[in-house]
C-alpha cells in the first residue's frame, strides 16, 4: 500500500511535531516543508527531505496527499487555510475558538470549490476535547461540562504575544485555578466564568527601546486570547527565556457533571498530561490527516471538524482489525 504523502506548510514548533509523528506512523512520508524563509536558511530535520519557498507551493499538487497547515491562528491561518484548501487537502489546529464557526464556513466554501478535504481545528483543545465533551454530553444531557488548560505552555497564545510591536520573545502558560478544580471534581454544576477557572500567566522579552505598558496594555486587552482572564505580564531577558521558559509540557481536563434521576448524580473526567505540546498536537493532526484522505476518496469535500469524523476514521487499522482489538 503506497504511503500518504504530507507536506508541512510553515516550519514551526507544530511543524517539527508533526515531524516527530511521522516517523511514528510509517504509513505517512514527508514530501516537502514550505517555508517563508529562505529556504536555503532552513535546515528540515528529516533526512532527504527539502524546504521550499512557499511561493512555490502549486507546483506541489500532484505530489502532497495532505498538507499539514502550521502556521498561527492570529493571522497566518485565515489567509493561507482558505487558499490552500483550493489546492490540497489540508488538516490544520486554528484554535481562535470564538471565530471557528465563521472560519469553518470559508474554508468549507473554498475546499467544496475545489474538490478537496479539509479537516479544520485539530489539536487537544478543541479538537480531541471538543469531541470528548460532545460525547459527555450526549450521554448526560442533564449536566454541564467544564474544561480547564493547563498548567502548561499555551502555543497560540505565545504565538499572539510574539505579534504585537516591540516583543522580541514571549511564552505563555495557562494555569488551572486549582480550588474550582477541585470544586467540580467533587461534583459542582454551578456556572464559572473563564476568569475564574483559568489564568494566564506571560514571561515577555521585548525589544530595546520597546513600550513596556503598551505591551503590557496589549496583552491584557487582546480580544479572543487575554481580555476574559486575570492576566500576568512578567518582562525578562532574552536568554532569560530561552533558558528558563524553552519546555512545552502541558495538560488538561474535560468534566462533565449531572445526574440521570433525582439523587443519582455523576462526575466524568477526562485528563491529559504531555511532556511536548506541539508533539501531541502533532500526532492529533497526523491521525485527522488519514481522514481527510479518506474523506477525499470518498469525494466527501469541504471541511470537516473533529465533531463530523468516526474515530475509525484516524486508524491506520482496517475495520476488522479495530473491531477485534478496540472493541
Amino acid at each position: 500500500m503506497s504511503k500518504i504523502r504530507a507536506g508541512i506548510y510553515g516550519y514551526g514548533n507544530i511543524a517539527r511535531g508533526i515531524e516527530a509523528a511521522i516517523l511514528k506512523n510509517t504509513d505517512f512520508s514527508l514530501e516537502a516543508v514550505f517555508t517563508r524563509r529562505d529556504p536555503s536558511k532552513v535546515k528540515v530535520a528529516t533526512k532527504g527531505v527539502k524546504a521550499v519557498a512557499a511561493d512555490k507551493v502549486l507546483g506541489y499538487k500532484d505530489r502532497i496527499d495532505v498538507m499539514f497547515l502550521c502556521g498561527g491562528s492570529a493571522t497566518d491561518l485565515p489567509a493561507q487555510a482558505p487558499e490552500l484548501a483550493k489546492h490540497f487537502n489540508i488538516i490544520d489546529s486554528y484554535d481562535t475558538h470564538a471565530k471557528i464557526p465563521e472560519y469553518l464556513e470559508t474554508v468549507d466554501r473554498q475546499a467544496k470549490l475545489g474538490k478537496k478535504a479539509a479537516v479544520i481545528s485539530v489539536g487537544w483543545d478543541p479538537g480531541l476535547f471538543s469531541s470528548v465533551k460532545a460525547l459527555l454530553a450526549a450521554i448526560l444531557p442533564d449536566g454541564k461540562n467544564y474544561a480547564f488548560w493547563g498548567p502548561g505552555v499555551s502555543q497560540g497564545h505565545g504565538d499572539a504575544i510574539r505579534r504585537i510591536k516591540g516583543v522580541a520573545g514571549a511564552v505563555q502558560y495557562t494555569v488551572p485555578v486549582e480550588s474550582v478544580v477541585n470544586e467540580i471534581r467533587n461534583g459542582s454544576v454551578k456556572e464559572y466564568t473563564v476568569r475564574q477557572k483559568n489564568r494566564r500567566v506571560c514571561y515577555v522579552a521585548a525589544e530595546a527601546g520597546a513600550d513596556r505598558a503598551e505591551i503590557e496594555r496589549s496583552i491584557k486587552e487582546m480580544p479572543y486570547y487575554f481580555s476574559e482572564y486575570d492576566v500576568e505580564v512578567h518582562f525578562v531577558s532574552l536568554a532569560e527565556l530561552e533558558k528558563e521558559h524553552s519546555k512545552m509540557a502541558h495538560a488538561g481536563h474535560v468534566f462533565r457533571n449531572g445526574e440521570t434521576s433525582a439523587g443519582l448524580d455523576y462526575s466524568v473526567e477526562f485528563s491529559i498530561k504531555f511532556g511536548s505540546n506541539p508533539e501531541f498536537t502533532g500526532s492529533i493532526m497526523t491521525a485527522y490527516a488519514r481522514a481527510a484522505l479518506r474523506l477525499y476518496n470518498e469525494k466527501n469535500y469541504g471541511a470537516k471538524t473533529a465533531l463530523d469524523i468516526p474515530p475509525s476514521y484516524l486508524s491506520p487499522k482496517d475495520r476488522k482489525d479495530q473491531v477485534k482489538e478496540f472493541l
